[in-house]
């Protein structure tokens, strides 16, 4: 199955995912006449992106005054696929994200100034900083963040995945954290895997939040499934447990860790990799 990176629109004869394609028919069969929502969850702090699903986020500690920050994968980076073991950090940005109502309609669009984070090794994920503060972005268009979870879930939670790209909600609870996840080059670690039915995820929910429905805390970011049952391939992620062993669930869906990003926080709210005990990858160093 597919990284869930769509690239165009509907309307178009087909729809590129980041590493595959729906059929225009796939498309018109999984594009929701209006939006569709699910008990315990709504559009709140959902956003989207040409090309993606993200969320505005926050930290439990974020004041109002600090810039605000916008979730999304590192797949669904602007510059094209980010290579294994590669890390952007403090990279200049300016793409537009299109904030929604809790209704899924359009309350508006902000801009990112740089991207704080963002790799497809370990985890899948971008942290884009916004030119705007929280205070602002509530002021302006009345759009609150989500909040980020300082742990993984536990299994059997329930969850949803809230895209912003389809304006469409996916329910149910998280199944297992799987110790590593590969396909193709990639390799990520303690990946949520989506019990189903009820998150059978498709293209353009890339970089969905992944929502407590409980909290409504942000405990992960969609990014892929496989759906071919090859092993290990693209579009097809394989599962390895402790020992090793591999395994292959054709029609999974997954999602990333994100609450690594508080390991790495700081007393003033930014990023250090190199803090003690910091979970996320660093930049490799030049020689």
């Amino acid at each position: 199955m597919k990284l869930f990176n769509a690239l165009a629109a509907a309307a178009a004869a087909a729809t590129v995912s980041l590493l595959g394609t729906m059929s225009a028919q796939a498309v018109e069969a999984a594009t929701p006449d209006s939006a569709v929502q699910a008990p315990g969850a709504d559009f709140t702090g959902i956003a989207a992106l040409s090309n993606c699903s993200a969320s505005l986020v926050r930290y439990a500690e974020s004041a109002g005054t600090d810039k605000a920050l916008v979730l999304t994968n590192g797949h669904c980076y602007e510059g094209g696929f980010l290579d294994p073991g590669q890390v952007l950090v403090n990279r200049a940005s300016s793409r537009s994200i299109t904030l929604l109502r809790p209704d899924s309609s359009r309350a508006g669009t902000v801009r990112a100034s740089r991207i704080l984070f963002g790799t497809m090794t370990k985890t899948d994920m971008i942290v884009y900083e916004v030119n705007e503060t929280y205070a602002s972005i509530k002021t302006r268009l009345n759009v609150d963040a989500l909040t980020l979870a300082k742990q993984g879930p536990a299994n059997g939670a329930g969850m949803a995945v809230v895209s912003g790209y389809w304006k469409r909600i996916y329910t149910c609870s998280v199944q297992a954290t799987i110790p590593q996840l590969r396909e193709g080059d990639w390799t990520w670690q303690s990946s949520i895997k989506y019990q189903q039915p009820g998150c059978e995820t498709i293209g353009g929910t890339s970089g969905s939040p992944v929502v407590s429905t409980s909290t409504g805390e942000v405990i992960g970011v969609n990014n892929t499934g496989n759906e071919d049952g090859e092993r290990c391939t693209v579009n097809n992620p394989c599962e390895v447990d402790a020992a090793g062993n591999i395994t292959v669930d054709q029609g999974a869906a997954y999602g990333q860790q994100t609450w690594w990003l508080y390991t790495c926080l700081t007393a003033n709210r930014t990023l250090d990799l190199n803090k003690t005990g910091c979970q996320l990858p660093k930049p490799a160093r030049r020689r």
